[in-house]
């Protein structure tokens, strides 16, 4: 009769097993980051195509992951459209430093960060829909939303009168909101162009040389 026996572990062998473990712990969280990040990049990407009612099963795939992963991060759709909004809102805001490092002018910089406003305000205006009766929520979101852009527009506004390119009567709140307004609808007429009519908007702001 064979007796099994299990090999002995030498020190270099057998003593990394905790630590083995807690190593893999940051990576694991670290891939949960990287996933939700790419999950809510591609729920951006199709809600500025498809709105915030398109399919998951949209949303999974251009994520490159399956649906049931999708509902373990966002049970329900209004958490997704949340999570994603609070995500837009954080890239638009640090986006207006880099559009003023990297434009050839503030007005420029100013014209590439409306346009990444106008994606925002896609998941805005469908937000209110997906959280559907919960307007204290939305409220605080919309709270947040002028918290974090409006000094970020204020900035870049600013910089453009600094230059000469712009006048320096207009608040960043007019701005914002008249851009907001021009995006109501867009997404269920497809003959009207919101994002022409904000460029227009924007070309009238420059002075003329």
């Amino acid at each position: 009769m064979f007796r099994l026996t299990m090999p002995k572990m030498t020190k270099q062998q057998g003593g990394g097993g905790v630590a083995d473990m807690a190593g893999q712990a940051p990576r694991r969280r670290a891939d949960a980051r990287r996933n939700e990040r790419a999950l809510l990049e591609a729920a951006a990407a199709v809600f500025v195509t498809s709105g915030v009612e398109a399919p998951v099963r949209d949303i999974a795939a251009r994520a490159g992951v399956g649906v049931g992963t999708v509902y373990r991060h966002f049970p329900t759709r209004a958490d997704l459209v949340v999570a994603v909004y609070r995500h837009q809102v954080e890239a638009c805001a640090e986006a207006g430093a880099t559009c003023l490092a990297s434009a050839a002018t503030p007005y420029a910089a100013l014209a590439r960060w409306i346009d990444l406003f106008v994606d925002l305000l896609v998941t805005k205006h469908g937000l209110a829909a997906a959280l559907r009766s919960d307007s204290a929520h939305f409220d605080a979101l919309h709270s947040y939303f002028l918290d974090r852009l409006v000094p970020v527009c204020t900035q870049l506004l600013d910089a453009a009168a600094g230059s000469g390119e712009i006048g320096s009567d207009l608040e960043a709140y007019e701005l914002m909101r008249g851009v907001g307004n021009l995006c109501i609808g867009a997404d269920s007429d497809p003959r009207y162009d919101a994002r022409r009519l904000v460029e227009l908007l924007i070309a009238g702001l420059r002075r003329p040389y």
